[in-house]
């Protein structure tokens, strides 16, 4: 019988990964019970409603798993989590891993339609949604009836308010008892999570990860910016419902025994003042939601108390954003390369992120520990040019979830994934990344990265945030759009754009044609990543174009 998740790593890997001391061979819950018997009293948990300690987000854990199996979830379960930063979040995590079911978290906001087809295509069993969050009623949505749902049987409603029709109330579910349950025991290389990736499918892709891909991989890479047996503080910025976030709960609390200081929702203001209460050795982010505490925070000095480090992934970091946050956090800056699909790399504390001597973003050199790091030339390529990166090792997913075309196009026979970015690794095996295969831009049958350009443009001193996308165009196939946020008092035109990148050495043909000037903050997806498809529509948008206006160059 073929697995519902199948390993498409060789099973011989998985033991020599092990054997080498990269996985802790246990599951998820077992890693975080020893935690929190080793350290009872220590803060689990800092969200809006203060601190909760392991002992008390263990209680709770239980109590819900003990609810959740009386409600007829079983191990290997798939369970959708649509919950917003915070200790219901975490306790989910947690209840869904000692029951051996596995988690399929998506971040509130995404609507009814996507989370339905992740719901559908996973085959989950039961779902865990927010009452109601920001005005949107998931749980209710997601009790209707639907022909898509068939597998889809318990729907748990959390949070306040009244409990929608057909669905169960989480606190009534908390009143079974930590001591009715006994947890399962799972084999430490099968599922415990799946994550959700923001690429460029036609849906969003999930990707099955094991425990030790988990706890070992993943947490390998936060298990090197430690310093020898500190337990890390961190503030996640980033939804714990996204692939970044899954350094949250199986990671930060059951592989450190660390602390999680967690906003329900982000905003540049609430940041800066948790960096203040919480005092984090480590804040994860993305470079947008920095620039934008960036621009808000007070000009006289940095946090009281400076941060280890400000981890930034989810896009390119530029080099003016990590000096510029080097000097107002008093901390060094690590750029995290990373992704769902199963790749990691990342500099750490005193590596420059964009040396001179190289094309696009450096981030690092690969640790064998996390994943491994190889290039595979493009048709026509030459050598030492840039090729499509592909990843393997201790954090490598099992396999795409629902999707066996994605294994076949992503996944090679020898474990390998295709991560359809481009990179090449320089002389002292640094990883340099150049941009997406998919984000290419084909001008007049020319290829223009997107990445390149942004970074360019990120230096630019009237730019404070920049994104490019390609737009449609009946003669030349498709154009260059900048979409920019102006710094305070700044004016943005195409001239000074193309003046810029000029300066740069930036080849004509790879300059912006369109140009959309935002007004506040770029758009951010759920996941927290800046929204492409938004700024696209924008683009598109007649009325978009009146409110935020395009600007277009002559065609060259």
């Amino acid at each position: 019988m073929t697995p519902r998740f199948p390993d498409l790593v060789p099973a011989t890997l998985r033991r020599t990964w092990a054997a080498a001391g990269h996985c802790p061979d246990l599951d998820l819950y077992a890693l975080f019970r020893a935690q929190r018997i080793a350290a009872p009293h220590r803060a689990a948990v800092i969200d809006a409603r203060g601190e909760l300690s392991y002992a008390e987000l263990d209680r709770q854990a239980r109590c819900l798993a003990a609810g959740l199996a009386e409600a007829g979830v079983c191990p290997g379960d798939v369970v959708g989590v649509q919950l917003a930063n915070g200790r219901e979040a975490v306790a989910a995590d947690l209840a869904l891993a000692a029951l051996g079911a596995v988690a399929l978290p998506f971040p509130v906001g995404r609507g009814g339609r996507e989370a339905r087809s992740l719901l559908g295509r996973s085959g989950a069993r039961a779902v865990i949604a927010a009452t109601t969050h920001r005005g949107i009623d998931h749980a209710a949505e997601l009790a209707k009836p639907a022909d898509e749902l068939p597998s889809l049987r318990v729907v748990i409603a959390a949070g306040p308010g009244p409990v929608p029709a057909g669905c169960l109330s989480w606190a009534d579910l908390l009143t079974t008892g930590e001591d009715a349950f006994t947890p399962h025991r799972c084999d430490p290389d099968t599922a415990a999570r799946i994550l959700v990736s923001s690429g460029s499918e036609a849906e969003p892709k999930m990707v099955a990860y094991s425990h030790n891909a988990l706890a070992g991989g993943r947490g390998n890479f936060l298990g090197s910016l430690l310093a020898g047996d500190t337990h890390p503080r961190c503030l996640f910025l980033v939804p714990l419902a996204s692939a970044f976030g899954s350094n949250g709960t199986a990671v930060t609390l059951a592989r450190h025994g660390g602390t999680l200081a967690l906003l329900d929702r982000f905003t540049p203001e609430a940041a800066l003042d948790a960096i203040e209460a919480h005092r984090p050795t480590h804040v994860l982010g993305v470079p947008t939601m920095i620039r934008m505490m960036l621009e808000r925070r007070p000009s006289d000095g940095g946090p009281a108390v400076a941060p280890t480090a400000l981890i930034l992934g989810g896009s390119a970091l530029d080099a003016a954003t990590r000096q510029e946050a080097e000097r107002a956090f008093g901390c060094p800056v690590v750029n995290l390369y990373g992704s769902a699909d199963g790749v990691n790399c990342h500099t750490g504390y005193g590596e420059e992120a964009a040396p001179k001597d190289g094309p696009g973003v450096a981030v690092g050199r690969p640790d064998p520990a996390v994943c491994e790091i190889t290039i595979a030339p493009l048709p026509g390529g030459a050598p030492g040019e840039a090729g499509e990166i592909l990843a393997r090792g201790p954090m490598t997913p099992l396999c795409y979830v629902g999707a066996p075309e994605l294994n076949m196009r992503y996944r090679t026979a020898d474990g390998w994934v295709r991560t359809g970015d481009l990179g090449l690794l320089d002389a002292d095996g640094t990883l340099h990344v150049v941009g997406r295969l998919k984000d290419i831009v084909i001008r007049g049958g020319a290829n223009i990265s997107p990445a390149e350009v942004e970074g360019e443009l990120s230096a630019h001193p009237d730019i404070r945030d920049v994104i490019c996308v390609g737009v449609p165009d009946p003669l030349m196939g498709e154009r260059l759009a900048a979409c920019v946020v102006a710094r305070a008092g700044r004016e943005i035109s195409l001239a000074s754009l193309t003046a810029h990148l000029d300066a740069c050495g930036v080849e004509r043909r790879k300059h912006p044609e369109r140009l959309l000037r935002l007004t506040g903050d770029l758009p951010l997806t759920p996941a927290g990543k800046p929204d492409r498809a938004a700024l696209r529509a924008r683009l598109a948008s007649a009325e978009a174009v009146r409110s935020a206006p395009a600007e277009r160059a002559q065609a060259g």
